[in-house]
């Protein structure tokens, strides 16, 4: 069992609350980049903004409990159980607890601790 893990286009900044409009300004008034607000419903993200990144999306999360910056990943598999599995097999847990997920997802980090987003890719 070897998942092919591919990198998601989005990528999740989570900003404390005191830089967010600074940060959200800068991606919008000085870089130009097409910066635009969306609605969430998250106990741990207040507000978050869409930004077109290449062929990426960037979240500009608003967090108002953290106090420096963090960015987040997210990974693609074709199989999130077997993916959990050789994962959890190589000494890697889960930590789901970082935020609210959807049943289908998992949080995992790095000995570093950088954050991904595991999901299965959607077959086209």
């Amino acid at each position: 069992m070897d998942p092919k893990f591919e990198a998601g286009i989005n990528i999740a900044i989570k900003i404390p609350k005191s830089k967010y409009d600074k940060t959200v300004a800068f991606y919008r008034d000085i870089l130009k980049l097409e910066v635009e607000e969306k609605p969430i419903d998250n106990p741990t993200v207040s507000r978050t903004y869409k930004v077109k990144f290449g062929n990426n999306i960037i979240w500009l999360d608003c967090v108002d409990n953290y106090t420096h910056s963090e960015t987040w990943l997210q990974l693609t598999v074709p199989n999130i159980e077997r993916a959990t599995t050789y994962l959890e097999l190589n000494g890697v847990e889960t930590c789901d607890e970082i935020e609210e997920l959807p049943k289908n997802m998992h949080w995992i980090q790095d000995p570093a601790g950088t954050v991904f987003n595991l999901q299965e890719r959607e077959i086209k």
